[in-house]
């Protein structure tokens, strides 16, 4: 917190209006999973054999600048040289949040040394009934459960990335929030999924009305023993209590064909330097304000935790982070356990999918 704040603190101060907090790096998309909700393991084979060289990697984040690393894919551990890339990070001075499904992080753990900039990170989508059917693999929650508690064990960071879909109950969530936090992971990081036109099944996607209402439901009954690796403001927006567009060059994406643009999540095209990215992007067709059909119903994480970040550092923004932080978890008019909408929500979800698949066209995931 102390490195990111007095990094944003910097920037402000050079009057520098875009820069990026989290390097989103992909050093492959070839992972040994074939989630429902993913938009990259549907790249051709010769793809997803390429991956990108330490050196590549560390050139990257130099470039960049940006505190914390967020290494992805595809299954990041499947790298044959990720413990160089790792340790290469960790002695620029980067905070990384590494990646898995943790189908290989009990064999491989061995690989890493528990440090302070290094969380693991272990893709969950709940409990056992919800993750194994979202990964679309039996026995892959008891696989990854064990391996966090291997590496609780072993003194690693170890934090949870759970991504919710249209099918998500409120109750189960929290939960499944409890469970992992009796597992002792220091860290549940949550965003609603995004309809990625390439993904296997549109249908899954949830519309921005469903997002509201469902963390609506999720946080009316929330705990404050939950750690969440998220802003107050973000959870505050994810209720609908704020409205943010989202900040795109704050969390860049580099991967097997360079810099790419605009964001983590739509391709548009790529660039070969951090700069050009910065400069050649036309971010105002981009966001929910834009008018861009993809990004209508887009409250993912990584696009809008950085604006609620950027306001948290305004004057408005000091008393909006405390006032969150009080008063995210008050009762809101929502039954918490009642359930959620079915077909006709859903409906609306898919047709806005299906939309922005029409309007993504062939370069989009």
């Amino acid at each position: 917190m102390f490195k990111v704040a007095s990094y944003v603190i910097g920037k402000k101060l050079q009057g520098q209006q875009r820069y990026p907090l989290v390097l989103m790096l992909e050093p492959l998309f070839r992972c040994n999973l074939t989630c429902e909700g993913c938009g990259k393991i549907q790249y051709p084979d010769h793809i997803l054999k390429k991956r990108i060289t330490p050196a590549q990697a560390l050139a990257a984040a130099e470039e960049c600048g940006a505190p914390m690393v967020s290494i992805a894919g595809g299954e990041p551990l499947l790298h044959p040289e990720i413990t160089e890339i790792v340790d290469g990070l960790i002695k620029q001075g980067r905070y990384i949040y590494l990646c898995t499904n943790a189908l290989l992080l009990a064999r491989k753990i061995d690989s890493f040394k528990p440090h302070k900039q290094l969380t693991l990170s272990v893709h969950m989508d709940g409990l056992e009934q919800e993750h194994d059917h979202a990964v679309a693999r039996n026995g892959t929650f008891k696989i990854a459960r064990e391996a966090i508690a291997k590496a609780v064990n072993l003194g690693f960071r170890v934090a949870t990335n759970t991504t919710l879909f249209n099918s998500a109950d409120p109750r189960r969530v929290r939960l499944f929030f409890d469970e992992m936090m009796a597992l002792g992971v220091d860290d549940l990081m949550l965003s609603p999924g995004y309809a990625y036109p390439k993904a296997p099944s549109q249908e899954i996607f949830l519309s921005r009305e469903r997002t509201i209402l469902l963390f609506k439901k999720i946080f009316s009954r929330g705990k404050k023993s939950w750690k969440l690796n998220l802003s107050p403001n973000f959870v505050a927006f994810l209720q609908g209590k704020r409205d943010y567009d989202c900040t795109p060059w704050g969390t860049p994406t580099y991967n097997v064909f360079g810099w790419q643009k605009p964001c983590y999540l739509l391709s548009d095209g790529y660039v070969r330097t951090f700069k050009e990215l910065l400069e050649a992007t036309e971010w105002e067709k981009y966001g929910r304000q834009s008018g861009e059909p993809r990004c209508r119903n887009c409250m993912v994480h990584c696009g809008f935790e950085p604006s609620s970040v950027r306001d948290t550092f305004t004057v408005g923004g000091v008393f909006r982070h405390f006032s969150a932080e009080r008063h995210n978890y008050d009762f809101n008019g929502e039954d918490p356990d009642s359930p959620m909408p079915t077909l006709p929500a859903q409906e609306h979800a898919h047709q806005e999918s299906e939309k922005a698949c029409a309007c993504a066209g062939s370069d989009a995931r």
